[in-house]
């Protein structure tokens, strides 16, 4: 019989500790056995295996628990990701939230939570310091007035580096409702219009003095709706044009129409792209909120760094090429938009190591940053945001088939040189049924 009782104490070590290898299970039992006196020193001792830490081979990243939870009006679903076992070295891992509809109807109720309705996107890589064994990851939620029961969305980690993933890789995430019936839209509510600027925009929740400081200039119109809708059109176009939105999600549009041009078709990046690098260029930068520049800095170093490794960019930019062909092809995609002067000063940056990932990220930012190029693709990734931050969907996805409806505000945007009141852009995307169908009816 000590066949059975073994094979039992085994599931259930598999099932406490499910990222244990066979062979450490095996050593488990062994290690947390009660030794006797008499022929048989070792008696398996299942309840000490069930609470002993075990040993194991390698790092093991994996969420916390099978399933998180939040009510839809707590702004955020936070999910714990942890780590086991050696956490003697650094280690990392993706994530990546996910659902099967995210181009639904934000009125059709199914039990299904979208990206475009429900909650924000949230993409990036989570980076464990030596002896970390916990991180948060927390998911911006949407506020809507539908009475529309509870839905669930995933997250999935994947790609670690110096770690296994555990058993527990993906998670569900279920919001509940707190609206028993449908009510009036919520978007035409001051701060709940502003709050979502933040998220849909800079991708955090808004700090008190900027969500009083814009909320006061719409509720200073009072009942006046015509001043309201200029405000509304205002506020709005601010976000976009603020030094953050600038410096995080305009310089990633930027990053891309450098590094491969009009190769991807339209428009340079695609909306998951463009969230996962935007996210991580504005992890832990707020501006005028502690030493902000830095962490800017720092962050957008990173970020051209492991741009420019990137399998894609090194396809696109192989090492082989010298230091003006280099130069060259990242000023050809960006429009040509250097002087000789500027075009001279890069090639010297490379030296003579145009390989260098560090060099080569040093010339791509300095393109980037280039205020000529900054100017000549402004109105184009301003529509484009319009798609991205509004809608939440690439220009050329349901209900549109094509580029036409993107060609076409951007045509409008050109002919008014750039006013975007005037061309009545912003005004047109904020009316629209397609973005008021995120919140409410």
């Amino acid at each position: 019989m000590a066949a059975p009782i073994a094979a039992g104490q085994a599931a259930l070590i598999r099932a406490q500790f499910p990222y244990l290898t066979g062979r450490k299970i095996v050593a488990h039992i062994e290690k947390t056995a009660a030794r006797v006196q008499g022929p048989i020193h070792d008696r398996i001792d299942i309840g000490e295996s069930l609470t002993t830490q075990p040993e194991v081979e390698s790092t093991m990243i994996q969420f916390s628990a099978p399933t998180f939870s939040a009510a839809e009006n707590s702004n955020s679903l936070n999910v714990t990701v942890t780590r086991v076992g050696n956490v003697n070295a650094a280690s990392s891992v993706d994530y990546t939230t996910t659902d099967n509809n995210s181009a639904g109807n934000c009125g059709v109720f199914n039990s299904l939570a979208s990206s475009r309705c429900d909650y924000i996107t949230t993409i990036g890589t989570l980076t464990f310091v030596q002896g970390e064994t916990s991180k948060t990851i927390s998911i911006p939620l949407v506020d809507d007035s539908y009475a529309e029961g509870s839905e669930s969305f995933t997250i999935r980690l994947s790609n670690p580096t110096n770690a296994a993933l555990g058993a527990t890789s993906t998670a569900t995430l279920n919001i509940s409702d707190n609206d028993t019936q449908t009510g009036p839209n919520p978007i035409d509510s001051a701060s709940a219009f502003v709050r979502q600027h933040y998220i849909d925009f800079l991708n955090r929740e808004p700090d008190t003095d900027g969500l009083n400081f814009w909320t006061n200039e719409l509720t200073s119109c009072g009942s006046d709706q015509q001043c309201l809708a200029v405000k509304r059109v205002n506020v709005s176009a601010a976000f976009f044009l603020s030094i953050e939105f600038q410096d995080t999600g305009y310089l990633v549009y930027r990053t891309y129409k450098a590094s491969f041009g009009n190769t991807r078709g339209t428009v340079p990046v695609q909306l998951n792209d463009f969230l996962r690098d935007t996210q991580q260029i504005g992890r832990g930068v707020q501006v005028g909120v502690g030493d902000w520049q830095t962490q800017l800095a720092s962050n957008r170093q990173s970020y051209a760094l492991a741009f420019v490794q990137r399998a894609d960019f090194q396809t696109a930019f192989p090492n082989t090429l010298t230091a003006e062909q280099y130069v060259n092809q990242l000023d050809t995609n960006a429009g040509g938009v250097l002087s000789a002067n500027d075009k001279a000063n890069l090639i010297a940056v490379l030296g003579s190591l145009p390989a260098d990932a560090n060099r080569r990220a040093s010339v791509l930012l300095a393109v980037v940053d280039h205020p000529n190029f900054k100017t000549a693709e402004f109105n184009r990734a301003f529509v484009l945001m319009q798609y991205f931050g509004y809608l939440r969907r690439n220009p050329n996805d349901a209900p549109d088939a094509d580029f036409s409806g993107f060609n076409f505000w951007l045509d409008k945007l050109n002919s008014f040189n750039g006013d975007y009141a005037a061309a009545e852009l912003v005004k047109a995307f904020l009316v629209s049924g397609e973005y008021r169908q995120r919140f409410g009816p």
